[in-house]
């Protein structure tokens, strides 16, 4: 069958039945799950179907014992769609699409025995670490491995890593005892199969955090003295707009609100006390950038124009400076890239992008400009509103590994 031929989506309660002969079809009946369970699993979306001529020929399916915690109870793939991707594209997609119950990430957790290497490469594969053996009072030689996904990108140490064989009960058992060691891989030594065994680097939180804070407060301080060196020229200039004189006090006063945001960070990360530092840095983060450094940046050509009175290099300037955050709002430093982007956001961002250049246009051929202050004005705001109310907490960067190895 061509890998064309299927797709995937999530399972609803009318699939139970499929679901069910398809179940019993490939899976041995000891980790069939229970009605009761399919169907609670199917009620909170927790399970992903593949099928082809709408027909299942593939499922993934997952429990929540709590808000915070994912089981994945049963990967099923029909013997004629094997080795086409089938179960990891199902894998993924449910781990990116994970009821969020919180801000927090929901831990999502999977169990696989050393009696198989299949379901074991199919879970590092997609960003789970093997953490622990967990003691059963089975007898026979398998051991079960406890696998979580990892969401923080985490480091391992280069020098810290060895190979166990996968048979090797009491050394496996020992390699995985401290905390801070975890299967990272499955290999193959001397013809039989292995498991790499890394040591992760553990970083002091509350050391990152000062650092975030203080790094925040820094960049706001140096935004908020730039944009009070810029009003405070618009205010000695008789020509200069009034409309972007206002759009310069707008950003003084999100940059001090930023600020104090930071400071607040700073505070709560001393105290300790609602672990809510990732909410108050996400304010500083959104209100500086959208409220302090894009409406210094986007006024810049528009007070060359008044200094200079020459429309040519102005609209140079202009063009250079449009390309510039059309660039910086694609690329993986942007606050914008940490969310979830929409079409409309997308119209939102280009319109920020030519910003530079339609203000210095207006402003350089002394054409009304109020109409543009109030759309970019409108435009930063919808922004600053989207990421702070309708967008979860910041995301890391998406392409990267879940976890590295610091060089």
């Amino acid at each position: 069958m061509d890998m064309t031929a299927w797709s995937t989506r999530t399972a609803r309660p009318a699939d139970l039945p499929r679901l069910r002969a398809l179940l019993a079809e490939t899976c041995d009946a000891a980790v069939v799950p229970s009605s009761t369970l399919l169907a609670d699993a199917l009620a909170h979306d927790l399970v992903r179907v593949a099928e082809s001529s709408d027909e299942p020929v593939g499922c993934v399916v997952a429990e929540m014992p709590s808000p915070g915690h994912v089981r994945l109870s049963v990967i099923a793939v029909r013997s004629g769609v094997r080795r086409q991707g089938v179960a990891s594209r199902l894998l993924t997609e449910l781990v990116q699409r994970i009821p969020q119950k919180s801000s927090e990430p929901v831990l999502i957790s999977a169990m696989a025995d050393t009696e198989q290497p299949t379901v074991t490469r199919l879970l590092l594969a997609c960003g789970f670490i093997g953490t622990r053996v967990m003691r059963t009072s089975g007898t026979g030689d398998a051991l079960p491995i406890h696998f979580q996904h990892k969401f923080r990108v985490e480091y391992i140490d280069p020098d810290a890593r060895h190979l166990v064989h996968v048979s090797a009960r009491e050394q496996l058992m020992e390699s995985l005892a401290p905390a801070d060691h975890a299967i990272t891989a499955l290999v193959t030594l001397s013809g039989a199969p292995a498991f790499e065994i890394a040591r992760f680097e553990r970083d002091d939180p509350a050391t990152l955090q000062s650092g975030e804070a203080a790094a925040g407060i820094a960049f706001s301080g140096s935004i908020l003295a730039a944009v009070t060196f810029l009003l405070g020229f618009a205010f000695t200039s008789t020509s200069f707009p009034d409309d972007v004189r206002l759009l310069l006090i707008g950003a003084t006063f999100s940059t001090v609100l930023s600020l104090i945001v930071y400071a607040s960070a700073s505070g709560e990360l001393a105290r300790i006390r609602s672990n809510s530092f990732g909410k108050i840095m996400k304010w500083g983060n959104v209100l500086s950038e959208y409220g302090g450094v894009l409406p210094l940046v986007i006024s810049l050509p528009v007070t060359y124009a008044q200094v200079s009175g020459n429309p040519w290099t102005t609209m140079v300037l202009a063009v250079v400076l449009s390309a510039a955050i059309a660039w910086y709002e694609h690329s993986e430093f942007s606050i914008a890239f940490r969310f979830r982007r929409s079409r409309s956001e997308i119209a939102l961002m280009v319109f920020t992008a030519v910003s530079p250049a339609l203000g210095a246009a207006l402003v350089a051929t002394e054409t009304t400009s109020w109409p543009w202050t109030a759309a970019l004005t409108a435009v930063l705001a919808t922004r600053t509103w989207l990421y702070l109310f309708r967008r979860g907490s910041e995301r890391g960067i998406t392409e990267r590994r879940q976890w590295q190895i610091r060089e």
